[in-house]
């Protein structure tokens, strides 16, 4: 029987191009259309979005968005690594690089777009790139390996994706920007300081307002860039990231209409002018503007796809929603809806804190009662609820600027139960909250990574699974199911359950608990979170016979794993407060193993390139100097850093260095659900930040303001006035309360800020138990802190003492060569490898001590 398909080539194999295969696909595309599609790179689509995470902890098939067998058993015949080179319209055939030549019924341009490289004298000289493919990539990474200093040009979203990736190779990083203020489509003047501010604090120089007029290069190799101002910057490679333009190349040959300034002009059903070819993503132009990012291109997939299955009432592309949440070097940034108030009669609402560093606008109509759109930097958790509102016109039923603050108290005031069935959760796979709600309870979805791959919602930029978290929550509890909060399939009960059975019970091995509680051998998940309760309830040894199997990695070499398979050392320095001596110590230790120095933004000195055979080597040489652990490998206290408080700034009114370093002495080792960072400030000024921490103190003329679940990290978040004016005693009474009682009931790896967030009652009921005592139970969270005070024990120094324990740390069971295998990374101030007295050391230690058990 003769094939009566007719066919259909996809040029271009990006995310927008596989998006529209998947929805062939899945509208059943296949019983119609022969499917053809041309990957120019040497692999299937990947998740461009996220190409920064490349160089951080993302292979190129953890970025891939093909599904393994998807081209194979859907028959889409897939040419990878061949480029289309010429569209013969009068044929209807596409001809490659490679030589095929392919027939097509209908045509699909997914071709995207390339960087725009400045017409800048040298702007292709030996150590400039563009930053665009994973290609692109490994380019940039092999060149960075012997570069100091690298330049970005560019400030806008894809500008600072790529500062993060210069960053995260270990290079000076700077970023150059044409105009005033970064993110200028985004984000206005005030955000835009802000954001600069934050991103400086990062260790990223900023470079606003200049025009590069040249790129110098000396003896084949680039040196620095000049500008317009007379002013130089000296750099080893630069890359352009200084925006966009559409690869309409093939449409301009085929003689198809391109819009003045470029792109392949469509209409609303995403045609060309040739109305059997289409042209989605970042090469269409639709009414004068190219949409350059993956939820509109997702949105012309879905368009041309009904189109091309004559799908009835087919959607329409009209334009797209540009709003956008991302996470730049760390920075939480979001626009949405009109950001710069050009609505007639708009009104703004702006609250700045640059204690914080957080910015936020909102745009509202002139009588409040409409959300427009707005602005957040450093903390975008509202974004998921805001947006709906704009989308869909949702009248505010109370003060516009209630929305703002408190954080916490967004989600709860405007929760996702009360917005309509059309509101649009997933705006990159237009998803709306009753095609979700359809999902779940047709098809009795109870899990997050079912509900995404059923409806493609958060598989995108991820900024609205918090949003879909909630919403799924929510709609099991409706149907009367159970909402599960277990630790793992080895353990029916959440971790602050589990944590009540251990104390109560008195267990104190993960096995009895497993035997008393559990079912099965344990996993990845149950064992190191059972670890920590136990820790923090009895304060063993984590290294001790029962505990050692439960650990992970960096507790169990009580040191943080490096990339490179070395170890760095961090003793603590309590409110980095040090004399001296023992600085001369960290120096000579650091000299004699080689060990790169950095000193960090808590007030700590952290040595990197241990090997794991050193390290009881350097632990010696540092408790012997009086320096202990650190507990920077560990969920536990970090450091409480201080300011220099009264006793040297005239602008301090306590001690605040004293009552640091009396904080973290009490307190080191305390194991908990996750880190916890701590700062003291000797005044309002706030020079230690403690307003960002998990707890901070700040001084008074009275006394002092405690402040808890703050948090400066990967999701900043202000810490809230938990108790103002009291007294130091006060102070540790509340404190150990506040610790112990966020330490029984958190969740496994929840830092206290998201722990407050989901806390029912909020502040008021923070108040209740930590001050009031409202459970009756503040005696006994006393006692439990009071007994990890009296237990406390350098977990180095336990370790050194005990030959058994000390065996542990070598590369091999039966021999004691160091690993062969590890590539150490040369850092600013190393000089040579191990030397080989330091083995003979080594091995004479190890000689006194018996084989391990295993």
């Amino acid at each position: 029987m003769p094939n009566s398909k007719q066919t259909l080539v996809v040029v271009g194999n990006g995310m927008v191009g596989h998006r529209f295969l998947e929805l062939m696909v899945e509208k059943g595309g296949c019983d119609r259309w022969n499917l053809i599609t041309f990957c120019e790179e040497p692999r299937v689509a990947y998740d461009r979005v996220n190409l920064s995470q490349y160089y951080v902890d993302k292979t190129a098939a953890d970025l891939t968005l093909v599904e393994p067998g998807f081209y194979q058993d859907n028959d889409i015949q897939i040419y990878i690594g061949d480029q289309v080179i010429e569209i013969d319209r009068e044929q209807q055939v596409v001809r490659s690089a490679n030589g095929a030549e392919v027939a097509y019924d209908r045509l699909v341009l997914a071709t995207g777009s390339y960087p725009f490289v400045p017409p800048i004298k040298g702007n292709d000289a030996t150590g400039t790139f563009v930053y665009r493919t994973i290609e692109d990539l490994e380019a940039i990474k092999a060149y960075g390996e012997q570069s100091r200093v690298g330049v970005v040009v560019g400030g806008g979203l894809l500008g600072l994706e790529c500062a993060n990736a210069l960053k995260s190779l270990g290079l000076e990083t700077h970023v150059v920007e044409f105009a005033p203020r970064l993110m200028p489509v985004q984000i206005d003047e005030a955000g835009g300081a802000i954001l600069k501010e934050k991103i400086e604090a990062l260790g990223v120089q900023v470079h606003t307002s200049k025009v590069t007029t040249n790129i110098v290069s000396e003896n084949g190799k680039l040196v620095s860039m000049q500008f317009a101002d007379e002013t130089s910057l000296q750099t080893d490679m630069i890359v352009f990231s200084a925006g966009i333009r559409p690869r309409d190349e093939l449409a301009r040959t085929c003689g198809l209409q391109i819009g003045k300034h470029g792109g392949i002009v469509i209409n609303e059903s995403c045609q060309t002018s040739d109305p059997t070819i289409y042209a989605i993503g970042e090469c269409a132009l639709y009414q004068g503007r190219i949409f350059g990012l993956v939820a509109p291109g997702y949105h012309m997939a879905a368009v041309a796809s009904d189109c091309l299955l004559d799908v009835a009432a087919a959607q329409q592309f009209t334009g797209a929603d540009m709003s956008t949440k991302l996470k730049l070097l760390g920075v939480d940034v979001a626009s949405f809806g009109d950001n710069f108030a050009k609505t007639p009669g708009a009104k703004e609402l702006v609250i700045t804190d640059t204690v914080a560093g957080t910015y936020k606008k909102l745009v509202v109509n002139a009588e409040g009662s409409l959300l427009l759109g707005g602005i957040l930097i450093g903390d975008a958790s509202a974004y998921g609820t805001l947006l709906p509102l704009v989308q869909n016109q949702i009248t505010l039923s109370a003060n516009p600027l209630s929305l703002l603050v408190p954080t916490s108290g967004v989600t709860n005031s405007l929760s996702v139960e009360n917005l309509p069935d059309t509101a649009q959760i997933c705006s990159c796979n237009n998803v709306s909250k009753g095609q979700l709600c359809e999902a779940i309870r047709e098809d009795s979805l109870t899990d997050m990574p079912t509900l995404k791959k059923c409806t493609k919602a958060g598989t995108g930029c991820g900024g609205c699974v918090p949003l879909v978290k909630d919403l799924l929550t929510s709609e099991l509890k409706k149907a009367g199911v159970e909402v599960k909060n277990h630790l793992c399939e080895h353990f029916s009960y959440s971790r602050q359950e589990l944590y009540h059975l251990l104390r109560v019970g008195q267990i104190k091995s993960f096995d009895t608990l497993l035997a008393t509680y559990g079912t099965g051998y344990g996993c990845e998940i149950c064992k190191p979170t059972v670890a920590s309760m136990l820790a923090s309830a009895w304060n063993d040894h984590v290294l001790n016979t029962p505990h050692i199997g439960l650990q992970d990695t960096n507790d169990a070499f009580l040191a943080n794993i490096q990339k490179d398979g070395t170890y760095s050392v961090i003793p603590r320095i309590p409110g980095g407060e040090i004399t001296p001596e023992k600085l001369i110590v960290l120096g000579q230790v650091a000299q004699e193993f080689d060990l790169y120095t950095k000193i960090t933004g808590a007030q700590r000195v952290d040595l990197f390139g241990a090997r794991v055979d050193q390290l009881p080597l350097i632990w010696r040489r540092l408790v012997d100097a009086g320096f202990e652990s650190g507990h920077a490998y560990g969920k536990a206290l970090r450091t409480v850093k201080s300011c220099v408080g009264s006793t040297w700034c005239r602008f301090g009114v306590q001690d605040s260095t004293s009552l640091a370093i009396e904080l973290e002495l009490r307190y080191r080792g305390l194991r908990s659900p996750h880190k916890l960072k701590s700062a003291v400030s000797g005044c309002t000024r706030e020079c230690a930040e403690a307003q960002g921490k998990d707890f901070g103190i700040i001084a008074t003329e009275n006394g002092w303001n405690l402040y808890v679940c703050g948090n400066g990290g990967m999701k900043p978040q202000h810490a809230v006035l938990l108790a103002a004016d009291i007294d130091k005693a006060t102070l540790i009474k509340y404190l150990d309360r506040f610790l112990v009682f966020y330490i029984r009931t958190a969740d496994k790896l929840e830092r206290t800020s998201t722990w407050f967030n989901k806390l029912e009652g909020g502040l008021d009921y923070l108040k209740q138990v930590v001050i009031e005592d409202s459970l009756g139970i503040a005696d006994e969270l006393e006692a439990q802190m009071q007994y990890h005070v009296d237990t406390y024990q350098c977990e180095w120094k336990a370790t050194i003492e005990t030959p058994e324990k000390v065996q542990r740390f070598r590369h091999f069971v039966n021999a004691d060569d160091a690993d062969p295998s590890l590539a150490y990374v040369q850092e600013r101030g190393q000089k040579r490898p191990a030397t080989e007295a330091e083995r003979v050391v080594l091995n004479q230690s190890q000689a006194l001590v018996t084989p391990p058990q295993y």
